[in-house]
């Protein structure tokens, strides 16, 4: 394996107890019980402006109190509210809802102090114009502030816009790439995309497949060319064939993620009973079973070798599962199978037409057969589905 195996440490950081009270006018006090609490002897006029800043992000901007505290100590509201309130107005009036103008405040308190006429407008204006919609942005910005919202940004997003049709066509593939990673509009792109592409047709990565993953997954293709050429010989050195599909597939799950995460997964592997060897034949087959969460991982085998009682070959056969739903897909599927097992109904289990199925060509071949025998087969089935669904 290309990366070993280090330790890692935890370090957590106190935070001081914040007590709000409230009266029906709005916010009475502020108390800190910790050492690092601002001390008692501010200023009057220093306490007051604070009060002002964390009463205004509460009361027009929806942020929770807790969240207000923090924010209040990166914006000073007290000298500029009515800059405060042309911002508001200006994300009210191009659609942002209540949720998402708290989201961009907590992430970003200075966009308060923002001129509205010189940065959000023309950003809003540029993303409009690349094709996007007024509630594109919104998610967009309220999501990705920081990088967005820039007076760069028309330049690099036209050019970026360009450069994306050239490769990918489509104008419709083109959107998605970006609302998929928006942040790819704040790169210089000929920096960031344009040699990591020519190192892929260099070494003979189809042209199908660079676009397809440039449509996909942006994100793995921009960054820098010294370290993109490391991810690439790191994945050649594993032996994966450049001018097969999952070539990419490998680069964007080694590209994703630090050397200390990829090492916490394979010793959670290992966990499991897996030799380095076996998980680097799960990964050869499908890159995607290093990307899941740790937490996903373990939920996945634990329901399959506890409950479902699968040996490890059979998963090392088809590590796709890891990449599978578990609320809406696996459980609710391998219970149906369960179902039908116990009554002598089924074989023995078949992944592909358990697990790999659409959901409606699974619900033709699985459940209709036996609806008017075991009505409440789909009632079991529909049933995981709600509770996944929330």
């Amino acid at each position: 394996m290309v990366f070993n195996f280090i330790s890692r440490r935890i370090i957590s950081h106190a935070r001081p107890h914040i007590k709000l009270e409230f009266r029906s006018h709005g916010l009475l006090s502020l108390s800190f019980s910790s050492s690092s609490a601002p001390s008692t002897s501010m200023s009057s006029d220093s306490s007051n402006q604070h009060l002002f800043t964390v009463t205004y992000l509460i009361n027009s901007c929806g942020v929770s109190p807790e969240s207000a505290i923090l924010a209040s100590k990166h914006v000073d509201l007290s000298k500029s509210p009515n800059t405060a309130d042309s911002v508001l107005a200006c994300l009210n009036n191009h659609g942002f809802t209540k949720p998402q103008v708290s989201k961009l405040i907590c992430g970003n308190p200075k966009i308060l102090l923002y001129d509205p006429e010189k940065i959000l407008l023309p950003t809003f204006q540029t993303l409009n114009s690349i094709g996007l919609s007024s509630t594109d942005v919104a998610v967009i910005v309220s999501s990705r502030a920081k990088g967005i919202l820039c007076r760069s940004l028309q330049d690099r997003a036209l050019q970026c816009v360009h450069y994306l049709k050239s490769v990918i066509g489509s104008d419709d593939r083109v959107i998605k790439a970006i609302k998929r990673y928006p942040t790819v509009l704040t790169y210089d792109i000929q920096v960031y995309a344009v040699g990591n592409i020519q190192i892929l047709r260099k070494i003979g990565v189809p042209e199908s497949t660079i676009v397809s993953m440039l449509a996909l997954q942006p994100r793995t293709l921009i960054t820098s060319v010294d370290r993109f050429q490391k991810v690439i010989d790191d994945v050649m050195e594993m032996g994966f064939d450049p001018s097969k599909s999952t070539f990419l597939l490998a680069v964007h799950a080694v590209r994703s993620m630090s050397k200390s995460t990829w090492d916490m997964k394979v010793e959670l592997y290992k966990k499991w009973g897996w030799t380095e060897d076996e998980i680097f034949t799960a990964f050869e087959r499908f890159p995607g079973c290093m990307m899941a969460s740790t937490d996903k991982i373990t939920r996945i085998l634990d329901f399959l070798v506890n409950t479902m009682g699968w040996e490890k070959s059979y998963i090392l056969l088809w590590p796709i599962v890891i990449g599978f739903s578990f609320e809406k897909r696996i459980i609710p599927r391998c219970l149906v199978y369960q179902y039908l097992a116990e009554k002598g109904l089924t074989d023995d289990f078949n992944f592909t037409k358990w697990l790999m199925y659409s959901d409606t060509k699974f619900l033709n071949w699985a459940l209709k057969k036996y609806e008017e025998e075991y009505p409440q087969l789909f009632k079991l089935y529909q049933k995981h589905l709600d509770e996944a669904k929330g």
